[in-house]
C-alpha cells in the first residue's frame, strides 16, 4: 500500500522532538499562535491568555515565565508562570497571579510533563520559596494541596424567563425588588465604587492603570457593567471576562445605598441576562473562600460549589502560605487598612496588592 505525502508529513511531525519556548509578547506571531491555541484547547481559561504577561509585566513589574511547549511547528501546552517577590509572603513562582485559574492547559501528555518540568526547573534558577500551580482538577496528589477557595459555575439556558425561575425564590425576589426599585444597568463607570469597596472590606485597591490595562489589551472581552438608580447615580458596578462562550464576573464594587434598593443582586441578573441574549452558555461567578459571605451569596444563587486544586511544590518553605485572613499578617493589614483615610488607601494600594498575587 502506498504511503501518501500528508501520511509521511504527520509520521515526521510525530516523531519531532517536543520542544519547550518562552513566549515573547513583542512577537506578534508566536503571541497569536499561543492564543489560538489557548482558544481551542478545552482546558484553557481566560487566564491562560498572552495578554497576561503584558500586564503583569508593564503594571506590577514581575517577572514573567510563559512557557509553551512545541512540536513540528505545533503548539501542544502552554503555562504561564510569573515570579512575586514579597517582603510580606515570600518568593513564589506562580500560574497565575492575581488569577483564579492556571496550570499546564494542555493537548498532549507529553506537553503536559514537559511544562511541568520546565517549570520545576525555572523554580530551581529563580530560587523560589514555592511554585503553585492554580489547578481546575487534581494534577499531583502528592503535593500539598490548598483546599480554601471554590468555583461556582451554571450552565446560562438560551431563554431569559428560564434563567430567572432557576433563581431560587428568595434570591429572586431580591431580583425582582431591583426591578421595582427602578434600577437600569449602563455600561461604564467603575474604579470609584471598587476602590471604596475594597476599602470598606480592608483590602487595598489594585491601581487603575491595572483595570485600564485590561479593557485595553482584551478590549471587547473585557466590560463593565454599572447599576443605576432612576435619578443616574451610580450604585453597582462589575468588571467582566469573557472567553469562548462564558461570562467571568471578576471585579466589582458598590455603594453603601446598593444593599437596600438590591443593587447587587439586580447586577448579577442584568448581567446574565444580557449574557443570555448574546448566546454566552456559561456564567462563572469566580472564585469564593469557603464560610465567606460571598460563599453564601452565590449559593443563595443556586450555584454549587466546586473545589479548586491549588497545587504546591514546597523548596525553601516548611508549609503552604497562607495569603488570607487566616494568617496574622493579612488580618493585621486588613485591620490598619480600614482605618486609612481612602486617599491614602488608594495611593498606597497598589504599592501593597502587587505583593499579594
Amino acid at each position: 500500500m502506498r504511503t501518501t505525502i500528508e501520511e509521511v508529513t504527520r509520521l515526521a511531525a510525530a516523531s519531532a522532538p517536543l520542544v519547550i519556548k518562552r513566549l515573547d509578547h513583542d512577537d506578534p506571531v508566536a503571541v497569536a499562535r499561543w492564543d489560538a491555541f489557548v482558544q481551542a484547547c478545552p482546558e484553557a481559561t481566560f487566564f491562560h491568555r498572552s495578554g497576561w504577561q503584558r500586564i503583569l509585566r508593564e503594571v506590577f513589574g514581575h517577572a514573567t515565565h510563559f512557557l509553551y511547549a512545541e512540536r513540528a511547528g505545533v503548539v501542544e501546552g502552554v503555562l504561564p508562570l510569573a515570579q512575586v517577590k514579597s517582603r510580606l509572603f515570600g518568593n513564589s513562582l506562580a500560574s497565575l497571579p492575581f488569577a483564579v485559574y492556571g496550570g499546564v492547559a494542555a493537548s498532549t501528555p507529553a506537553a503536559v510533563e514537559a511544562l511541568e518540568r520546565e517549570a520545576q526547573a525555572t523554580a530551581g534558577r529563580l530560587r523560589v520559596d514555592h511554585l503553585e500551580m492554580r489547578n481546575l482538577r487534581q494534577r499531583h496528589p502528592e503535593w500539598p494541596t490548598q483546599a480554601l477557595y471554590v468555583s461556582f459555575r451554571k450552565e446560562i439556558a438560551p431563554e431569559v424567563e428560564a434563567n430567572m425561575q432557576a433563581i431560587p425564590r428568595k434570591q429572586r425576589a431580591m431580583v425582582r425588588k431591583g426591578i421595582k426599585n427602578g434600577l437600569r444597568s449602563e455600561p461604564g463607570r467603575f474604579f470609584a465604587l471598587y476602590a471604596d469597596n475594597v476599602h470598606r472590606h480592608g483590602t487595598p485597591a489594585f491601581p487603575r492603570r491595572y483595570f485600564d490595562a485590561l479593557q485595553r489589551v482584551f478590549a471587547d472581552d473585557c466590560q463593565v457593567l454599572t447599576v443605576v438608580d432612576g435619578s443616574g447615580r451610580s450604585l453597582s458596578s462589575v468588571l467582566s471576562f469573557y472567553f469562548r462562550d462564558e461570562v467571568l464576573p471578576y471585579y466589582a464594587g458598590d455603594a453603601l445605598s446598593a444593599r437596600e434598593l438590591a443593587a447587587n443582586d439586580f447586577k448579577y441578573w442584568e448581567l446574565m441576562r444580557r449574557s443570555c441574549e448574546r448566546g454566552i452558555k456559561v456564567f462563572d461567578y469566580g472564585r469564593s473562600k469557603q464560610g465567606t459571605g460571598s460563599y453564601s451569596f452565590k449559593k443563595n444563587w443556586g450555584f454549587e460549589p466546586q473545589p479548586l486544586f491549588y497545587e504546591y511544590c514546597l523548596y525553601r518553605r516548611e508549609a503552604i502560605p497562607q495569603n488570607n485572613p487566616s494568617n496574622a499578617k493579612y488580618r493585621l493589614l486588613i485591620n490598619t487598612w480600614r482605618r486609612l483615610p481612602i486617599g491614602l488607601a488608594n495611593w498606597l494600594g497598589p504599592f501593597i496588592v502587587r505583593n499579594l498575587g
